[in-house]
């Protein structure tokens, strides 16, 4: 057991120092400790091991030295020789050395130049590279500054994007080149602000200038619209000739010419050939500049609205009209020929650039300017009372809406407009003929026309459509019935239709339409203006009975003349009378009307001069006799009226007669209310019978037939009631009266109970008063005591008979 712990032991011990052989140092520490870890007194017996194996390792080098030793001695023998040698060489080596420095000491300083030399080649050939990347960017920089210089901006746009996108990068990390990337965002807002700068200019300069380019726009689309007429009635011949003029508002060149504000336009073969449009007046280049550079700089939203912005303000200032526009017709011109420019150039701008306006903002600007300017129309033709400046300011719009409906822009609502402004223009057509034919009137003479020659008959036929066969197979001199403003009253007439007609033209309306508005029209004309001419006249206080006539007779001719007034507007318009929808003419009544009112007159103003001879009446109702003729103031009277009556012979029949009746009627009752008169207290029997002699003098007169055409004594009985009551009181056929009252056959059935009491109360004072005077009283009460008694029996009676009709 023990030895084979010691075998054990000496194996372990054998391993370790092989182990330690082998191993390097520093990894002895790990393999000694393994021997104090083993057995105890174990370190020992290695110690011993270790000693031993020590021992034979100095044996071995022992041995070797020993073999070894002879070679070293003959080394270092041989060694010892070759130090002689080897100092003899070092001598040589430094010899040589010397010479070989001092001869490359030149060498050596012409291979430092040509290293010096190579290092400046190598530095030129770099700066030469890098001049060469730096130079297209100074050229393209240089070529910037001449952009701007020049004010071509867009280019220098696109050259900056080129200097920031290639050039730049390339030489970025050179000092200049960060100072021009550092300029470049402060040269576009340069160009930002100078584009916009000449934006504006841009835009004052059409604010300015759009009544040039309306005036030639709408010239153009007057010139246009002639040409299609005359082609149309060449046409219509056979032939066709060239347009010369073309209404070329819309195009999409972009060549800037300028604005052109010379009013020259050569020759008129050249201004026939050339057409200006829009482009040809206005330099639109700054627009498209300004859009493209702002297109560029991605900022093209804040342009439009801008743009959009301003030319809305525009649009209103443009749209604010002067305040004396309509005083002349060179206002409303200028003001279309501004909104005519203002649209045309906007059209421009819609076609020619993309997006920059809308149809829907222009559509947008239009419907806000069309109600802006029909309301200032409304406005201002109402202050207008030229009826030439309507029409012209008719023609004006006209022209102004097809120029702007040669552009697209929808115009239905100013064709709409025209038929209020034919309004207008018709009030002031009838206000200017209400001063013509109040003209007439006061020049005309109311007297028949003399026609001396039959020269002088056919101009009075040729002005009026005036046909009598008895007239007309006199010998001359002549009179014609109606007076001298019968022809010029329906002269004038047909130059209000004409007048009316000049505004229908270019309405584009049909025949129909402009037939029904011309008689619409005339009718307005001689039911309103003509009408009340007349009844004005009528009522004036200087026309007198034998103007009066006159005027009933000129009515008269003027109704029959209203036939050829409507054939006259048939032949201008060509649309039959028979049509559906035809409107007739109203003269018809309108000349009744006023022939009815110089009637009412003329029996107003018969009626007054009566009551002028009624009030020189001067009876003496005390006389005791009557003088045995008719008052001088009824005789006058009666003559005034048979002169009167002779020149009622040209008035139609009736109105004669119904004249004469009422003046008749009149006398009868003047006279009655005079011997009513409550003033008048008392009446003489003298005073009755001249009375009575008056009344005889008024019945021969209307027994005379001082009008012809009343049957029977139908004129006397006008006085019929004056008659049966001094019958009664001449008489004195009381009994008779009182009898027969209320009987149809009685003989005094016309005179009334009251009547016949006041007028007895008043002969029964006259009678006492009478008696008193002549102091006879009594014996009158002894003469005539039935008569007193009689006069108040009837008087009784009468009351009664009063009392009974009240009650």
């Amino acid at each position: 057991m023990a030895e084979n712990e010691t075998l054990e032991c000496i194996t372990e011990h054998e391993r370790i120092l092989q182990e330690i052989e082998s191993t390097d140092t520093a990894c002895v520490g790990p393999t000694l400790r393994s021997i104090y870890d083993d057995q105890p007194n174990a370190h020992k017996r290695f110690m011993e091991k270790l000693d031993a194996r020590i021992r034979n390792h100095d044996r071995e080098i022992e041995k070797m030295c020993n073999f070894h030793h002879q070679g070293f001695v003959d080394a270092i023998t041989e060694l010892l020789k070759v130090r002689a040698d080897a100092e003899k060489l070092m001598g040589q080596v430094t010899d040589t050395n010397r010479r070989l420095q001092e001869a490359g000491r030149e060498v050596t300083a012409q291979t430092e130049e040509v290293i010096r030399c190579r290092i400046q080649q190598r530095n030129m050939a770099t700066t030469v590279e890098k001049l060469q990347l730096c130079i297209p960017v100074l050229e393209m920089y240089s070529k910037l500054k001449e952009q701007l210089e020049s004010k071509r901006y867009y280019a220098a746009l696109k050259t900056m994007e080129q200097l920031e996108k290639v050039y730049i990068p390339r030489v970025s990390q050179y000092r200049f080149c960060q100072i021009m990337a550092e300029n470049l965002p402060r040269l576009r807002e340069e160009i930002k602000e100078i584009s916009m700068s000449d934006l504006k200019d841009f835009l004052e300069s059409i604010r300015k200038h759009s009544d040039k380019v309306g005036e030639t726009a709408m010239r153009q689309a007057q010139q246009h619209r002639t040409f299609n007429s005359a082609v149309a009635k060449q046409a219509s011949m056979g032939h066709y000739t060239k347009p010369v003029y073309s209404l070329n508002g819309r195009t999409h060149t972009h060549t800037p010419n300028g604005l052109l504000m010379d009013d020259d336009t050569g020759d008129e073969e050249e201004a026939d050939e050339e057409v200006l449009t829009a482009q040809d007046l206005v330099d639109f280049s700054p627009v498209y500049r300004c859009l493209h550079i702002y297109t560029v700089l991605g900022d093209r939203e804040t342009f439009e609205n801008y743009y959009r912005k301003q030319r809305k303000k525009q649009a209103r200032l443009v749209l604010q009209p002067q305040a004396n526009m309509h005083e002349t017709v060179e206002g409303y011109r200028k003001y279309f020929n501004q909104i005519v420019g203002f649209f045309v150039v906007e059209d421009h701008i819609l076609h020619a650039t993309r997006g920059l306006v809308t149809r829907a903002f222009t559509d947008e600007l239009w419907n806000m300017a069309l109600s802006k300017i029909i309301a200032v129309l409304r406005t201002h033709s109402s202050y207008c009372d030229d009826p030439d400046l309507v029409l012209e300011l008719k023609n004006l719009i006209v022209i102004f809406a097809d120029t702007l409906q040669g552009y697209g822009f929808p115009v239905n609502r100013l064709f709409d407009l025209l038929f209020e402004v034919r309004d207008q223009y018709n009030e002031t057509l009838l206000k200017k003929w209400a001063l013509v034919f109040r003209e007439i009137f006061e020049l005309d003479n109311y007297s028949p026309i003399p026609v001396d020659t039959e020269e002088e008959y056919k101009l009075v036929v040729s002005r009026f459509p005036f046909h009598d066969a008895e007239i007309e197979k006199q010998d001359f001199p002549k009179k014609l019935p109606m007076s001298q403003s019968v022809p010029q009253i329906y002269t004038q007439v047909k130059e209000f239709i004409y007048a009316s007609l000049k505004f229908s033209e270019s309405l584009h309306r049909s025949s129909t339409e402009i037939d029904d508005m011309l008689r619409k029209s005339t009718n307005l004309l001689l039911t309103r203006t003509l009408s009340s001419c007349l009844q004005n006249l009528i009522k004036k206080p200087h026309i007198g009975l034998t103007e009066l006539v006159q005027i009933i007779i000129n009515t008269t001719h003027l109704e029959q003349a209203c036939r050829y007034l409507e054939e006259f507007i048939t032949n201008i318009t060509n649309v039959s009378p028979e049509t559906v929808h035809t409107t007739r003419l109203y003269g018809l009544s309108t000349f009744k009307d006023a022939r009815h009112a110089a009637e009412g007159e003329i029996y107003t103003k018969l009626n007054q001069k009566i009551d002028e001879f009624i009030q020189l009446a001067d009876y003496e109702w005390g006389m005791a006799e009557s003088d045995g003729r008719a008052s001088g103031y009824l005789m006058d009277l009666i003559n005034f009226l048979r002169s009167t009556f002779q020149v009622f012979t040209h008035l139609p029949g009736k109105v004669a007669q119904t004249a004469c009746m009422s003046a008749c009627k009149h006398l009868s009752t003047s006279l009655m209310q005079m011997l009513l008169d409550t003033e008048l207290k008392q009446i003489s029997m003298g005073a009755i019978q001249q009375f009575n002699l008056d009344v005889i003098q008024c019945e021969l007169f209307a027994s005379s037939e001082p009008v012809p055409g009343f049957q029977g004594d139908t004129l006397q009985l006008a006085f019929i009631d004056l008659r049966q009551l001094l019958d009664l009181f001449m008489v004195w056929d009381w009994s008779t009266y009182l009898a027969d009252y209320g009987q149809p056959t009685s003989k005094y059935l016309r005179v009334n109970p009251a009547t016949a009491l006041a007028l007895l109360e008043k002969v029964y004072r006259g009678m006492k008063d009478t008696s008193k005077k002549n102091n006879i009283f009594s014996q009158f009460r002894k003469n005539d005591r039935d008569k007193q008694k009689l006069i108040e029996t009837v008087v009784k009676q009468l009351r009664s008979l009063v009392n009974g009709m009240s009650s």
